[in-house]
């Protein structure tokens, strides 16, 4: 491989894992407020796996009708600047970072990756790379889901459903450092890693159905599982709000279609999330990071070579965490 060229993987059409290919492919170039990664290590997203699928079919007419957009899937990374544009005023060669790709392209299953200069942050000196990897994207979503939509205030009944996944390991973890009172919905085995990161209350799925069992919540954030929103609306204390961050398909179309109305006919307000990352987001969460506050929890590793495998366990659903991928 000569120095103008990496490894990444690749995919040119939509479909299962195994259309991903190991391939060495030219290094990205920069422009002059942009900074070259070499990329130390990145984390899985649901968001890699519904692009790699074009799921749901309407999200195409934005990442590519008939093929991908973008080639090289990826959004979480952590590593060292390489080089920088003329125009970057925040980092130098040599700098740790760590930050969040949706918005430059993605590309970070490769050995360097190009972004944007606010789409980084310094690394927190104490976390290693694959920490820092593992918390951009899904730490944002929680963030902006509980401050920005839900509202969140000390002393509120929180209930995370997902909780054990990447988006709900950071949701429960930044309520409670908002002062929230926070129940955590998982499965049996799961439990335990729940109560560890601070939930107050843990419901197994398997055995609760929380839309049941006549308890009220004045703000829940759906990170994952298969309620409907009428489920979740029943859920809700008056004036409560719901987020819905990630799961099926239906469930993202039942939050755009139904919940405005919903919304409109009573005090429960019904919402869906569109993350957007930015440089002052991601300081906070560096701040939550260095105080301790939020730790990432990481489930497995896999090197690049891996990434289809990594993407298989993290569609079967029983990720405890986030799901790491070396250099």
């Amino acid at each position: 491989m000569n120095s103008a060229q990496m490894k990444a993987v690749v995919y040119t059409k939509y479909g299962s894992p195994d259309v991903l290919k190991l391939k060495e492919v030219e290094k990205p170039s920069i422009r002059e407020n942009e900074v070259l990664v070499k990329v130390d290590a990145a984390s899985l997203n649901a968001a890699d796996w519904h692009l790699l699928r074009a799921d749901p079919f309407v999200a195409r007419f934005f990442i590519g009708l008939l093929k991908p957009k973008y080639k090289i899937l990826g959004a979480d990374i952590a590593g060292r600047v390489e080089a920088v544009g003329r125009d970057v005023k925040q980092f130098k060669p040599g700098d740790e970072v760590f930050g969040e790709l949706s918005q430059c392209g993605w590309g970070g299953f490769a050995e360097y990756a190009r972004a944007h200069e606010d789409a980084l942050a310094l690394k927190p000196a104490k976390l290693t790379f694959e920490a820092a990897a593992a918390v951009p994207l899904a730490a944002l979503t929680a963030l902006q889901a509980l401050r920005d939509i839900g509202q969140i205030q000390a002393g509120q009944k929180v209930l995370v459903n997902g909780a054990s996944g990447g988006v709900g390991t950071f949701a429960v973890q930044i309520a409670k450092a908002f002062g929230a009172e926070v129940t955590g919905v998982c499965s049996t085995g799961k439990i335990a890693m729940v109560r560890s990161m601070g939930a107050d209350h843990v419901v197994d799925y398997t055995y609760d159905d929380f839309t049941k069992n006549g308890q009220h919540y004045d703000l829940i954030i759906a990170a994952n599982g298969y309620h409907s929103i009428t489920d979740y609306e029943r859920a809700l204390s008056p004036g409560g709000i719901y987020v819905m961050t990630g799961g099926s398909g239906k469930q993202m179309f039942q939050a755009m279609l139904m919940g405005p109305l919903i919304s409109m006919t009573g005090s429960k307000k019904m919402r869906s999330l569109s993350m957007k990352s930015n440089k002052k987001d991601l300081i906070t969460i560096k701040e939550l990071l260095e105080a301790g506050k939020v730790v990432p929890l990481i489930d497995r590793r896999y090197p690049l070579s891996e990434l289809a495998e990594a993407i298989r366990y993290l569609e079967a659903g029983h990720a405890k965490g986030k799901i790491i991928i070396t250099m």
